[in-house]
C-alpha cells in the first residue's frame, strides 16, 4: 500500500455532514468492553454517557454493543452502577 502524500491527504473536518455511519472506527480499539446481560440491571447509564451512541437501546432493555463503532473509551464499565462491564485486550478475539 502506497502511502499518501501530504498534498493528497484532505482537509480535516470536511466530511459530509451525517456521514459517520459511513466510516467504521471501531478498528481503533485496543480494548474490548464486555458486558454480562445476566447482571444488567437496564440501568441506561452505559446508554446514555456513551459519547459514539454505540450502545443501542429497545423497549427500555440495553443490547449488545455496536462493535463496528466503539473505540473503546470504557466510559460504560466506569459508569455501571452494577459492575457488569468489564473489558478485554482486543487482542483475544478473533478477527
Amino acid at each position: 500500500m502506497k502511502l499518501k502524500s501530504h498534498k493528497e491527504i484532505p482537509i480535516g473536518g470536511l466530511a459530509e455532514a451525517g456521514s459517520s455511519k459511513n466510516f467504521k472506527t471501531g478498528d481503533w480499539r485496543s480494548l474490548r468492553p464486555v458486558w454480562d446481560s445476566k447482571r444488567c440491571t437496564h440501568c441506561m447509564f452505559c446508554v446514555i454517557y456513551c459519547p459514539d451512541n454505540c450502545i443501542p437501546a429497545k423497549n427500555g432493555k440495553r443490547l449488545e454493543t455496536d462493535f463496528d463503532y466503539c473505540k473503546g473509551c470504557l466510559i460504560c464499565e466506569s459508569v455501571c452502577p452494577v459492575k457488569c462491564i468489564s473489558h478485554k485486550e482486543e487482542s483475544k478475539f478473533q478477527k
